[in-house]
């Protein structure tokens, strides 16, 4: 190669290749030599690299989405493959798949989906969402849908709802001890659950008590890309401080009274619910040691959470070496644990729906506070 004054020259065993003005090469053996002209070539400094959403890209990189070492991505790095019932939310390729953007059925995931996949774009930005009208959630709701919250929807909303529990516990005596009962998880960042409330029936309701349906806040932050950067996936705060007064989301008040008892105003409704959660957590473990007679020790670290402690020492249980799952179940401890488990599985409760994940709280605390002998009105909680 030859490069004289910015021109190249592609010569290969005395012929000599030229671009020709119908941009096909001819071989021309000692024919005139037509120079071909290279771009300019590197270094460039970074700034004059323009790539198209660069920004959207890299903010995308840096976020959990795409995070394939998380667990979320990495659970089945050792088997080689998602499997189907898991890998419509842990695989960009296996959210097309279910949905039928890929070309196949709708609806179903078509088989393992090979590991290494994420939230990607093709997840969110793929002209087939918009041909989807509608999501199915755990409690049997179908809930219409438009556009990108296909994908929001899908994948927070929990793998189990109410609805599950009673069927498990049907017929069941309330505060009898169940070998056959096992912990029923609602699943991870449960957010869509969560906001629609009651409507979705996410939560285990109890007979007679009415809950609050989908938390409509005020446009035009009324949707999941309004609140949080898509790419990012932070919270937007600024668009809060117009109604407002707070330091941060977690610090936002809904209402001028205290649903947890301390009479406390000054804290977010953040506050509450999480209160509201340890005392109700509280109460499971006393109702599994004074009622059940099999004490249950929870260890958010491990599924499936909850372990066996029966000789009471707080120590979880082991067996050949691994921790022994609590098989001590009623029906009361259990639909109070997973309603526990699906408040706490939404970091953003508070602001997705604060009404209904006090109301599950508050009627779940009532429910074990008879058995354990525990006053309501000593405790000074609202619903």
């Amino acid at each position: 190669m030859v490069v004289s004054a910015g021109l190249a020259l592609l010569v290969a065993g005395g012929a000599v290749l030229a671009q020709t003005t119908s941009d096909t090469a001819t071989e021309a053996e000692g024919d005139a030599v037509v120079p071909f002209a290279l771009p300019k070539s590197g270094p460039f400094a970074p700034s004059e690299i323009n790539i198209e959403n660069d920004q959207a890209i890299t903010d995308w990189f840096r976020s959990a989405h795409a995070n394939a070492a998380a667990e979320a991505f990495s659970h089945w790095d050792d088997e080689g493959a998602i499997n189907a019932a898991c890998a419509t939310c842990h695989s960009g390729e296996g959210f097309r798949d279910f949905h039928g953007l890929d070309g196949t059925e709708a609806g179903v995931v078509d088989g393992t989906i090979d590991v290494g996949g994420v939230v990607d774009c093709g997840t969110c930005h793929n002209a087939g969402l918009a041909e989807i009208s509608e999501v199915t959630f755990p409690s049997g709701l179908v809930h219409p849908v438009q556009g990108v919250e296909a994908s929001c929807l899908t994948c927070h909303q929990g793998r189990s709802a109410g609805v599950d529990v009673k069927e498990a516990i049907a017929d069941l005596p309330t505060d009898e001890p169940n070998p056959e009962l096992r912990f029923i998880n609602p699943h991870y960042a449960t957010a869509a659950a969560t906001w629609l409330g009651g409507y979705g029936a996410a939560g285990y309701h109890y007979d007679g008590q009415d809950y609050s349906g989908r938390f409509f806040h005020a446009r035009p932050v009324a949707s999941c890309n309004s609140c949080h950067e898509p790419h990012t996936l932070e919270v937007e705060f600024e668009p809060c401080l117009t109604c407002h007064q707070a330091n941060s989301p977690e610090d936002i008040r809904i209402a001028r009274q205290s649903y947890d008892g301390s009479g406390d105003t000054s804290v977010g409704i953040r506050s509450d619910i999480m209160a509201n959660a340890d005392t109700l957590l509280e109460m499971i473990e006393a109702y599994t040691n004074d009622v059940a007679g099999a004490p249950v020790i929870y260890d958010g670290t491990r599924y499936p959470y909850f372990f066996a402690d029966a000789n009471g020492d707080a120590a979880i249980d082991m067996a050949d070496g691994k921790p022994v799952a609590y098989n001590s179940w009623t029906p009361r401890s259990l639909r109070a644990a997973f309603n526990w488990k699906l408040v706490t599985a939404d970091p953003g409760n508070y602001a997705h729906n604060p009404q209904y994940s006090l109301e599950l709280l508050y009627d779940t605390i009532e429910d074990l506070s008879a058995p354990l002998g525990i006053d309501m009105e000593e405790l000074d909680l609202l619903r």
